[in-house]
Parts: structure tokens; C-alpha cells; sequence
């Protein structure tokens, strides 16, 4: 139990990867708050946990509007007494070729990916900096080195790999750690909604021959989170199966 008694808010985190997360951070003891923009799946999770033992409460979080992000933060004071641990999970696509690309696609996904991402970064820093300690880790992609059909999803995690690689310079003296996971092709609802042929394509370029799971980019979280990467920060770590080599 590397997390007992931590405080973690996880966005994102009433399905797919976020619930993944979740469910991991909270089975190493922590404390965890779980934000979704939809309240019934944020409280299936909630039940998850404590089902299994664990503590948990659901926050309904739209993460590009900085009052609901405030909310969010004072959720888990008010609930658990702090905040340790800050996963930005919560992500949004709207892919399409550029040519033809619309300013609502375009500024939808860069409020959601980065902006909301920069709204929760800059508020879990302001509480970490009070007490010299803190875990932030962001979820970018790999899409951020650029991929066909999402500008805006591309520049939105390139953004934020920037903004992690600043928050560590900036964070680091007060024994605060900040870490980007770019997720590969992981196997969640979303995926499994692609067409065969699409996932035997995306699966072929996985050196590990399959595709990831959820728990398995938890795995990396829970490590980030821990006392034991105390001396990481600033680090772009791709969980992919060897899909990017």
C-alpha cells in the first residue's frame, strides 16, 4: 500500500484509462477523488472502491471551466483533508484532416486537453506548494510527436508536455514531481469500438503484439505517485508496448 493516506483526484476517471487509474491508485491507499463530467459513471467507480475496501468520492468536474475545476480541488479537502496527487486524465478528441477543420473542433480540444489540464496543474501546485510535496502526472499520448487527422489533439498534448516539463523546473525545489505517461493503443471502451480491421492495424505496430490495458498505465501512475520516484520529474514516459521504439 505505497499511496496509504494519500489524496489523489484522478479527471477523467468514470471510464476507460481514468477508471484504470483510479482503481489502482486507490488499491495502493489512496484516498481518491473521482472527477468525470458525467455524475453516474464517476459514482459506479465510487461504488468500485469502496466495495473493494478502498476510499472514494465522485466530483462532477467539467475541467475547461475553472470554477468547476475549484470545486473539484475543495471536493477532496473537504472530503480527505488535502491533495497529494493530481492525475489529469480527462481528454477529448475531435478528429478531422486540417483543411477542413472547424474552429469549434479546434478550440474544443484545446480547452478540454490543455487548457483544463493547465487550470487543474496550476491549483493542485497552489496547495502542494503549502506543504513541499505533491504528485502531478499527466496523461498526454503519443500523438504529441504529430499523427494524421488530429492537429488539435496533437498540439493540445504537445502543449501539455510542455507545460509538465515547465511545471518540473518550476515545482521541483518545493518537492513537487511532474511527469507526462503517453499512453499507446490501450484497450478500452473506446477502442473496442473500432472496427476489426482498424485494431488489427494498430495492434500490428505494437512490438508487443497486443494492445495495453488500463491497469497496466495505472501501474506507471502508481509508481509516479510514489515516494519512490521522488527523484523523477520532468519525464515524458511512453506506455505502449514498444509501439513507438
Amino acid at each position: 500500500m505505497k499511496l496509504k493516506n494519500k489524496v489523489a483526484i484522478v479527471t477523467g476517471a468514470g471510464r476507460g484509462l481514468g477508471k484504470g487509474i483510479a482503481l489502482k491508485l486507490a488499491a495502493e491507499g489512496a484516498k481518491v477523488v473521482v472527477a468525470d463530467i458525467l455524475e453516474e459513471n464517476a459514482v459506479a467507480v465510487v461504488a468500485e472502491i469502496t466495495a473493494a475496501g478502498g476510499k472514494a468520492v465522485s466530483a462532477v468536474a467539467n475541467i475547461a471551466r475553472k470554477n468547476e475545476v475549484e470545486a473539484m480541488v475543495s471536493t477532496a479537502i473537504s472530503a480527505f483533508g488535502g491533495l497529494d496527487i493530481m492525475v489529469n486524465n480527462a481528454g477529448i478528441n475531435r478528429d478531422g484532416q486540417l483543411f477542413k477543420m472547424s474552429d469549434e473542433d479546434w478550440d474544443l480540444v484545446i480547452s478540454v486537453n490543455l487548457t483544463g489540464t493547465f487550470y487543474c496543474t496550476r491549483l493542485a501546485a497552489q496547495h502542494m506548494r503549502e506543504k513541499s510535496y505533491g504528485r502531478i502526472i499527466n496523461i498526454a499520448s503519443m500523438s504529441w510527436l504529430g499523427n494524421f487527422g488530429q492537429a488539435n489533439y496533437a498540439a493540445a498534448k504537445a502543449g501539455v508536455v510542455g507545460l509538465t516539463k515547465t511545471a518540473a523546473r518550476e515545482l521541483a525545489k518545493k518537492g513537487i514531481t511532474c511527469n507526462a505517461i503517453c499512453p499507446g493503443f490501450i484497450d478500452t471502451d473506446m477502442t473496442r469500438g473500432v472496427p476489426d480491421k482498424v485494431w488489427d492495424i494498430m495492434v500490428g505496430k505494437v512490438a508487443a503484439g497486443r494492445a495495453g490495458t488500463p491497469e497496466e498505465v495505472g501501474n506507471v501512475v502508481a509508481f509516479l505517485a510514489s515516494d519512490e520516484a521522488a527523484y523523477v520529474t520532468g519525464e515524458v514516459i511512453n506506455v505502449s508496448g514498444g509501439m513507438v521504439l
